[in-house]
């Protein structure tokens, strides 16, 4: 099991009486489970965020990079490759 660190948080008056009512409603067993929860939550949102953006600029710097050496396709004929697959589409389903 991994070692866990401590922390004290300071809520105001509203908020920890929200997470006192979430803890009561019985979802989680207690308040620090509830903050973890919360924490955990958007640990992994902040990690998924981070991937796509470096995802993102990987394709930018690869666009990038296939236009300056000239590996580019027309824009009209982007546009007709897409109307076809739009229409081929459109046929398969009725």
């Amino acid at each position: 099991m991994r070692s866990a660190g401590q922390m004290t948080l300071t809520l105001t008056d509203d908020l920890e009486q929200f997470v006192r009512e979430q803890t009561r409603k019985g979802a989680f067993a207690s308040n620090s489970e509830y903050v973890r929860t919360l924490i955990r939550e958007r640990y992994f949102q902040e990690r998924e965020r981070e991937e796509r953006r470096q995802s993102i600029d990987a394709a930018i710097t690869k666009g990038l990079s296939d236009a300056e050496s000239g590996r580019v396709t027309p824009v009209d004929e982007v546009f007709t490759r897409l109307r076809s697959t739009l229409a081929e589409e459109r046929a398969r389903r009725g």
